[in-house]
């Protein structure tokens, strides 16, 4: 009996040791996985290294701001909750930038309180660029209480969040429809804003709450005004993808699109008999690339206890009569265009006066070719009839 024990204590602790080391390997293995606690790199800071929080990062602008982040070395979490994002959109930038640590995408709704509130906690940002928000103007007269809420009270959440977990940069997505109808052109930061549809007001409230807020706080905050934008990444990497059941009240290029595609019969002009050369409506027409150029140099720019406010635009007006013919020799599609009423809430003609952007943050619109912005756009649309659901999209 003695002799068969002692032959099986060294056994007994031969497993014992095994079990040990097994043990200590697994949680070798859990601390080096990026969902350990404390182990994942976006929930740090990491000197030399800006992360920022992409809200709406999954779509059309959003997303090209999240793929300039990225060529730039900068760590991105996007947010979104693809009500009307693309999630192929994230495929392609997590497709272009598989390293860890740079990209991390989280579906979530950030109208949901408790649920910023654990992304903030959970992650170490330093710097938020809230594109986040419905932004039609038509839609926004037929759903007036939808816009309120998803513009100004969600843009409410990220400030407390923010303020919570001490994130101190914010670079806002603006709009130019808060200035309303200026009683003159162009318009610059001083401008009053007297905006005439929910879309422009939201925008205003939420401005005005980042305003107030900043009064009492060391943020950095650029608000940065857009005008009508339009084009696709150069690389034809991303595009606009707007959900078919929007195509009504979505940009004037799509609809141009859809009408060269043959995906509705034709496009329809809304509005002929405003106070304009041709009597169409006049806009100020900025392509996504230069846009997000200007986003990119607001963060650089971006400093504690400073607001800065910018109208983000070329600084020349075009007809949507010009548009069209543009679109028509952009798309080589003779389009048929049908002459409607007026769309509820619009105005006549706004455009920009971009001096103090090109002054105070070295900004510049580049891509100023109306026909070679719809050029490039066309030639993703065209790759991608479906959108980010099309084969060469799944493909990229």
């Amino acid at each position: 009996m003695d002799n068969s024990d002692s032959r099986r204590k060294p056994h007994v602790y031969g497993k014992l040791l095994m079990a040990v080391i097994l043990t200590a390997f697994c949680i070798l293995i859990l601390k080096q996985s990026p969902k350990f606690s404390g182990s994942n790199v976006f929930s740090r800071h990491e000197p030399g290294v800006t992360h920022v929080l992409v809200t709406g990062g999954a779509g059309y602008i959003g997303s090209h701001a999240a793929l300039r982040l990225l060529t730039d070395s900068y760590r991105v979490t996007i947010v979104d909750n693809l009500s009307r994002g693309n999630l192929g959109a994230i495929r392609v930038l997590q497709q272009l930038f598989p390293e860890p640590g740079r990209l991390q995408f989280i579906f979530a709704d950030l109208g949901d309180a408790r649920a910023a509130n654990r992304i903030f906690a959970e992650n170490a940002f330093d710097a938020v660029m809230h594109f986040a928000a419905v932004a039609y103007v038509g839609e926004s007269t037929l759903e007036p209480l939808r816009y309120y809420h998803n513009i100004t009270a969600n843009t409410l959440v990220i400030l407390e969040a923010m303020a919570a977990h001490g994130v101190k940069t914010l670079i806002y997505s603006s709009t130019c429809a808060t200035y309303g109808e200026p009683e003159k052109m162009p318009i610059t930061e001083e401008t009053p804003q007297l905006p005439i549809n929910p879309y422009g007001k939201a925008k205003k409230m939420a401005e005005d709450i980042i305003l107030d807020f900043s009064k009492r706080s060391d943020m950095a905050v650029m608000i940065l005004r857009y005008f009508n934008v339009i084009g696709s990444d150069p690389e034809g990497r991303l595009g606009e993808a707007p959900r078919p059941e929007l195509r009504e009240h979505g940009r004037i290029s799509g609809a141009c699109f859809d009408a060269a595609l043959g995906i509705i019969p034709g496009l329809k002009v809304k509005g002929t008999d405003y106070a304009t050369s041709d009597g169409t409506c006049i806009r100020d027409y900025i392509d996504v690339t230069d846009l997000v150029d200007a986003h990119v140099k607001a963060l650089d720019k971006a400093r504690p206890n400073k607001v800065g406010i910018y109208n983000v635009g070329t600084g020349k007006g075009r007809s949507v009569k010009e548009f069209v013919e543009a679109c028509k020799k952009a798309t080589e599609v003779n389009i048929k265009v049908d002459y409607l009423e007026r769309r509820p809430g619009d105005y006549a003609e706004v455009y920009s006066d971009p001096s103090k952007i090109n002054l105070e943050l070295n900004w510049t619109a580049h891509y100023t070719d109306l026909q070679k912005s719809l050029s490039t756009a066309w030639r993703w649309q065209k790759s991608h009839p479906n959108g980010y659901r099309s084969p060469s999209a799944m493909s990229v």
